[in-house]
């Protein structure tokens, strides 16, 4: 149960008064929740200082001032378009306030003639005379210092203006409570950081430029409490996991050993050091929780097969999930023939299998008959159930989370984990994403392997690379073109995905060239990828659905357009899907001028280095951590308070108090613990505090 102190920060926003359902809405898609808690997290990013008070004759054009005036005339535009001007003055000078679309009745109201009143906004010179459009405040005199503040400027979103989300947030603000201490004194006092609640108004009260700064002691804090919640919300999932009893699943060898003899390669030494790991973490009591993180096209689907099989030498089941029916067939497809070698039956269950069939496939988990299995989310569904299920393995984990997780798991008793990923991840989102988990890293790539040879050219050279695609069609080679999808405009988007394919149609003939997108629907997409993997299509032009996992050996030039507006993580995804045959590999980035600086840099980084490792780190450090992954779909915590690019020191020192705190208090029932369980809530965490006996 989340602690009562909690429930102010969690109520509704429209417990907020002037917040009715129409603003709510608004105000939920800017913070992406609609809870008080969420305003609290809306730090500011810069800030309007209308402390700058100076008389019209020594007011500095450009700049927002706060000045003290006498209302002389008003002088409503002849007709409803012209502005409404009304002509105040100080004892130095004159000044016009600019209206448009004004309401007369309102203005006259605001600034009556022959009164005192302080006016503030952006002063302005117009044929020599002083102005000001729109000004953002008009108060009496008695009010005056109530707007010679500094003001925080606040992310908005349509509908909503400044005035609206400032006055939300200071009422969010005036909710939150002082809240037990949860910090190590001696670790506070050593950084300087104030306690909770004053940290969280100092963030919002900036004085100047430099307290917007990630690094201010206040918003150090509040990163700090962010990551201190997570890391200790994945070590008790850890700590639980470990609890609960796994079973040892130790094999005679021969099922492994037939796979690995039908292997055309032997395995490399990440391969063959990350099997071992699998191989005796599966052969103790505990349960296996393990991420196999490789870069694209290292080999990691071998070593989970190996994995599958000592399980089903033990005598029980293993199951694969991937999160598309593109990659689950594609995963079928490599395991099938080296499961037969080793003398197996393996099956694949989409969403696509219906009706008989599918009870027909559910009847042999069911029985046991079917040792081996290879599915989308359909395993998930409650009508899957195994014999004996003793291994999970899971591509692609963060598309899907940590409660997925779970419900696979417990499908099974004790079941081992093996969570696979292509994305390579930085070592700081390792830690607070899959901070459950133990880590094998695959580094090399598999012999034979060809680089890729990456170039970097604007888009006004569309005509000369179409010219070299044709070349490359003639030599026998595919071709993927990819064109970016923004959410924000997926319509004109998509529709410029298809004019390129109409483009490149009328070039390579209707045949040639195919069209994959996210709006076509699953069947009509795996055509048009098998048509394209094994069948007449020279050309693919897609969307990032081509992202992950699909692997055509023959696919050897990459083209990426407006390759500026992808991040680097995805541009190096992209480029993995080519160089996979024995074809010498291009990769052609095509972006539009001019070039941002981070962009230059993403782009710089891409044709520098294949090393996904590295170029995630890069990706991090140019873009911090909310976008890497594109975490909104990935199931990667989002966090509102640290910036991981930033704030990647706390987040190892948050990591080690976890695990000392739960080391001395493994039921956070002390009085530190007591604090620590408010954070828990405090930042949503809850599946950490589920793990606890009540205290």
């Amino acid at each position: 149960m989340r602690p009562d102190i909690l429930n102010p920060l969690f109520a509704e926003i429209t417990a907020l008064s002037g917040i009715g359902p129409r603003f709510a809405k608004l105000f939920e898609t800017l913070l992406d929740g609609g809870k008080v808690a969420d305003l609290c997290w809306h730090l500011p990013y810069g800030l309007i200082d209308r402390r700058y008070a100076p008389s019209l004759a020594g007011a500095e054009p450009g700049r927002i001032a706060t000045v003290t005036l006498r209302v002389l005339s008003h002088q409503p535009g002849r007709t409803p378009r012209q502005p409404y001007r009304v002509l105040c003055a100080d004892d130095s000078g004159e000044i016009e306030l600019i209206f448009f679309h004004a309401r007369e009745s309102y203005l006259r109201k605001q600034l009556p003639e022959g009164e005192t009143r302080v006016v503030s906004g952006r002063i302005e010179t117009f044929g020599g005379r002083l102005q000001m459009t729109h000004p953002d405040h008009i108060v009496p005199l008695a009010e005056a210092e109530s707007v010679k503040t500094v003001e925080p400027v606040y992310r908005l979103t349509s509908g909503l203006t400044l005035k609206t989300v400032s006055k939300a947030i200071g009422l969010a603000l005036k909710r939150a409570p002082e809240l037990p201490e949860w910090l190590d004194p001696a670790h506070a006092a050593r950084e300087a950081w104030p306690p909770w609640r004053q940290a969280l108004l100092r963030a919002h009260a900036p004085e100047c430029e430099a307290d917007l700064l990630p690094e201010t002691p206040q918003r150090q804090r509040l990163a700090y409490d962010e990551l201190l919640a997570n890391q200790l919300a994945l070590s008790l999932v850890r700590l639980n996991q470990r609890r609960i009893k796994g079973r040892s699943i130790r094999g005679d060898g021969r099922l492994v050993d037939k796979a690995r003899a039908a292997l055309s390669f032997t395995l490399t030494a990440s391969q063959q050091a990350a099997w071992q790991d699998i191989a005796e973490d599966m052969a103790t009591e505990s349960r296996m929780m393990r991420l196999l993180q490789g870069d694209v096209g290292s080999g990691k689907t071998v070593v989970a097969l190996l994995a599958m099989l000592r399980a089903v030498e033990s005598g029980a089941q293993a199951a694969m999930m991937a999160p598309t029916e593109i990659l689950a067939r594609q995963h079928y497809q490599t395991v099938q023939p080296l499961a037969a070698a080793a003398g197996l039956d393996c099956v694949l269950l989409t969403g696509r299998d219906k009706g008989k069939a599918r009870a027909a496939l559910l009847e042999r988990l069911a029985s046991g008959d079917a040792p081996l299995v290879i599915g989308t989310h359909a395993l998930f569904q409650d009508d899957v159930a195994f014999k004996d299920l003793a291994l999970a393995v899971v591509d692609e984990q963060h598309r899907f989370g940590v409660h997925q997780r779970m419900t696979l798991a417990g499908k099974g008793r004790g079941v081992d984990f093996l969570v696979m990923t292509a994305t390579p991840i930085p070592r700081t989102l390792l830690l607070t994403s899959y901070g459950d988990m133990d880590v094998s890293r695959l580094t090399e790539k598999p012999a034979g392997r060809k680089p890729i040879d990456t170039r970097v050219l604007p888009l006004d050279r569309l005509s000369e690379v179409i010219e070299g695609v044709g070349r490359a069609i003639r030599e026998g080679a595919k071709v993927y073109w990819v064109c970016p999808l923004v959410a924000e405009s997926e319509v004109s988007d998509l529709a410029a995905v298809e004019d390129r394919h109409r483009e490149l149609a009328g070039h390579f003939g209707e045949a040639e060239v195919g069209l994959v997108h996210g709006r076509l629907k699953g069947p009509a997409k795996d055509n048009v990828m098998e048509s394209f993997r094994a069948g007449p299509l020279k050309v693919l032009v897609a969307t990032t659905v081509i992202e992950v996992g699909v692997d055509v050996p023959e696919a050897s030039v990459m083209v990426i357009e407006h390759a500026e507006r992808f991040g680097l993580a995805q541009l190096h995804q992209l480029r993995g899907r080519i160089g996979r045959g024995a074809a010498k590999s291009s990769c052609l980035l095509l972006y539009q001028t001019p070039l941002g600086e981070t962009a230059r840099a993403r782009l710089k980084a891409i044709r520098e280095s294949e090393d996904g490792f590295k170029i995630a780190e890069e990706d991090l450090r140019l873009r911090g951590a909310g976008e890497l992954l594109g975490t909104r779909q990935s199931g990667l915590p989002e966090f509102r308070l640290a910036d991981l690019a930033v704030h990647g020191e706390l987040l190892a020192t948050a990591r080690d108090d976890a695990r000392l705190v739960l080391e001395r208090d493994p039921e956070l029932t002390g009085k530190r613990g007591q604090a620590l369980r408010v954070l828990l809530y405090l930042f949503e965490r809850d599946e950490g505090v589920r793990y606890l006996r009540s205290g």
